[in-house]
């Protein structure tokens, strides 16, 4: 008879987060073969995924957004589902629809048919080019994971990412997302223009006839698996402290306000900002192979977690301020929590002569 084999001694955290770091890295590498530059994003859009996260990228055209994200999706073993967002596009384009059947027996029944929203990531190309009400079908998927036809929930796979892209500087047949869409997402990442070395990079790479291939690096569960990982990641009091202070700062309305936010702030982040600010920090620690998330990781990711938060008023644009000043500049007047060491620790005694 066989000897039974010991079960496999677990493995620690530390071993964990080891081998996340080197999926990260691997994950990067592939992109790197399509996409040139671009390191913030990237890092940005890694840390909403590994934290069930949704983005929105913004960018003039030719930045390569819509090329990005499906260039991650190949990276990844999932489905992925693109979305081209037009003035046209009604709610059940997205969500699906029932339809009516007829068996061979001449009985009917409806039968629901899925629309593209049923995948693991969604690309909602130029969310902005259709109505609210469209735009709102999104709402129950990216907060829920399920979507609701008739009087039928039908849950979302898992994993599911929303990462929607907009330009900037189109008006004309643009809808703006409502302040409760725009909530919704994670990140909301600026894509700017490269560097004069990755310019030329980038047109010497795309004017080959070479098209270069990427290799799969995670799974659908390995993602989940990771997803838990990230969350197990420790967060102090002294972190969550600051993090509370840094929102409540942006908010006119607050007593520990700045007085520059009550002279330019319309409105500010709402707590949701806070968790993203933490999950958003978890994943940056753990990406760099840390056991505890730092202010520096939340420093990292506040801009694109608080930029769409924050309305600044008619005064602040006068002024040339725009929200991510305001938020650089809430970053360095924010102090860090001030936690008295030793409060609790008896007297030592008197060192006798």
């Amino acid at each position: 008879m066989e000897e039974k084999q010991a079960p496999a001694k677990a493995r620690n955290v530390g071993d964990l987060l080891r081998e996340f770091r080197e999926h990260r890295d691997a994950m990067r590498q592939e992109l790197a073969k399509v996409i040139i530059g671009q390191d913030d994003v990237v890092e940005q859009l890694f840390a909403a995924i590994f934290t069930r996260g949704h983005c929105l990228l913004e960018g003039v055209p030719g930045l390569a957004k819509t090329l990005m994200v499906s260039s991650l999706a190949r990276i990844l073993d999932v489905s992925f589902k693109r979305i081209q967002f037009t003035p046209d596009l009604m709610p059940s384009d997205i969500t699906g629809t029932n339809v009516l059947d007829e068996d061979a027996a001449g009985k009917r029944e409806f039968r629901f048919v899925e629309g593209p929203i049923f995948t693991n990531i969604l690309l909602a190309d130029e969310i902005n080019r259709t109505p609210p009400k469209t735009q709102a079908a999104l709402l129950q998927a990216m907060q829920e994971r399920e979507v609701t036809v008739g009087r039928t929930t039908y849950t979302l796979p898992e994993p599911f990412f929303t990462i929607a892209t907009q330009n900037p500087i189109e008006q004309e047949g643009t809808y703006p997302l409502p302040e409760a869409q725009l909530d919704r997402f994670m990140f909301n990442i600026k894509v700017g223009y490269p560097t004069a070395d990755e310019e030329e990079k980038i047109l010497l790479a795309t004017t080959r006839h070479e098209k270069p291939e990427v290799s799969k690096v995670l799974s659908g569960r390995l993602i989940l698996n990771i997803q838990k990982l990230v969350q197990s990641v420790a967060v102090s009091p002294f972190v969550v402290k600051y993090v509370a202070h840094l929102v409540r700062a942006t908010r006119p309305s607050d007593d520990r306000a700045p007085p520059y936010v009550r002279e330019m702030v319309d409105w500010g982040a709402g707590p949701r900002a806070g968790q993203f600010l933490i999950m958003g920090g978890k994943a940056i620690a753990a990406m760099d192979g840390r056991f505890s998330v730092s202010i520096d990781d939340v420093r990292r990711i506040a801009i694109p977690v608080l930029r769409h938060r924050v309305s600044t008023n008619f005064q602040a644009q006068a002024e040339g301020i725009t929200t991510d000043k305001m938020i650089q500049r809430l970053l360095k007047d924010i102090p860090e929590p001030e936690i008295p060491k030793f409060a609790n620790a008896p007297m030592p005694p008197p060192v006798q002569e």
